[in-house]
């Protein structure tokens, strides 16, 4: 809440399902704008749009004095980026805050709303606000440069506020996401009704994906969960689906603009629709328990956690020497706790990360710390 600059007159925030889009703005309205006429929260995917328009809407509110108007679920309003951009133009007196599926294409929208808009994405919650949901404590954020040259400093004092070990398994399996307070024993069902929901519902309607390849997409994700991290084939298992090479790599890239996988090259620069990942993760851990719990080996699991906590911020790209290479400058090589550096030692800037160390030391980094980039 605090990033978002909110005195700018058009604001995005794009996420995932279940992250936090809506209690991100009811919190913010409750919490610094008067509760009256001059103030209204609305959700787009009310019945009452299906004979009434958003442009009709807001006329009325800014003559009754509004001010403030939140729009929630943008994405399952028809036009809603030209109707936008007419009140953006039309209002100028008028704060338009607005939120949309993670698949919500600001730039390429009819209208163009890049100039207009400011547009933040919402992840799911790092291991450093699932500790402050937990446990009550609140620690800063810490940025990747300080962290890599600090480590040990940093991880002494983290462990003098709290046992930072004590809670990361819980949220390996199931931090991710808010609702983690709600219901526990429902937790898992939530994230298979997200997936779902993403891929009969927001890919066919922002991406155009034909209904009758939904399955294939559900296929695809089901092979990926059980063979994470997942090298593609693509001949083999386009033919494996029964789509043709360029669908498959096509789907491959949805599935991660959806936020249901991380795509990782070798170049990360201009990635294109159709070039195939060298490496594809589930976007976060929490998928992996839901999806193959099976299949959550160690290994796959604190990579798929480090790819999701760094990608949010830096780039993240496959390597040959090490795991991976982060903007251009560190590479990592992630293990357990006795993981030396013999494959890496001749690499400038290269660190080990390991899982179930508590503290740093020299250039072996705690798995646990990447939890604490945002």
């Amino acid at each position: 809440m605090e990033q978002i600059q909110w005195d700018a007159r058009l604001i995005g925030i794009k996420g995932a399902r279940g992250v936090g889009k809506t209690t991100l703005l009811l919190q913010y309205i409750k919490e610094n704008l008067p509760i009256n006429e001059s103030t209204l929260y609305v959700s787009l995917d009310n019945i009452w749009f299906g004979e009434n328009k958003l442009s009709t809407l807001t006329e009325d509110f800014v003559k009754r004095g509004g001010k403030y108007l939140f729009l929630d679920e943008v994405h399952k309003y028809p036009n809603w980026s030209q109707e936008l951009k007419n009140i953006y133009d039309d209002y100028p007196e008028l704060k338009v805050v607005f939120t949309g599926s993670s698949l919500l294409e600001i730039l390429n929208a009819r209208a163009d709303l890049s100039r207009r808009a400011v547009v933040y994405t919402l992840q799911g919650l790092s291991y450093r606000e699932y500790l402050h949901l937990k446990s009550g404590v609140q620690l800063p954020k810490v940025e990747l440069e300080d962290l890599v040259q600090n480590h040990v400093q940093l991880s002494i004092e983290i462990n003098r506020t709290l046992k930072p070990l004590q809670y990361f398994e819980e949220y390996l399996k199931t931090g991710y996401f808010p609702y983690f307070q709600e219901v526990p024993s429902l937790y898992y069902h939530r994230i298979e009704e997200v997936i779902n929901m993403t891929l009969e519902v927001e890919l066919p309607l922002l991406r155009k994906v034909e209904v009758s390849y939904v399955s294939k997409l559900k296929q695809l994700l089901q092979i990926i969960s059980e063979s994470v991290p997942f090298i593609p084939n693509v001949s083999k298992l386009s033919e494996r689906i029964g789509v043709n090479r360029n669908t498959f790599t096509t789907y491959l890239f949805f599935l991660q603009e959806a936020n249901l996988t991380r795509n990782i090259y070798k170049d990360a620069s201009g990635i294109t629709l159709l070039q195939k990942p060298d490496k594809i993760y589930l976007e976060n851990t929490n998928f992996q328990y839901a999806l193959a719990p099976k299949n959550t080996e160690k290994g796959s699991i604190r990579e798929t956690f480090l790819v999701n906590q760094l990608s949010y911020q830096y780039q993240v790209e496959y390597v040959d020497q090490g795991d991976f290479l982060i903007d251009q400058t560190y590479t990592l090589e992630v293990g357990g706790s006795g993981k030396t550096k013999k494959q890496i030692q001749r690499i400038p800037n290269s660190f080990i990360v390991s899982d179930d160390l508590e503290y740093g030391t020299g250039t072996k980094i705690p798995l646990w710390m990447f939890g604490f980039l945002y």
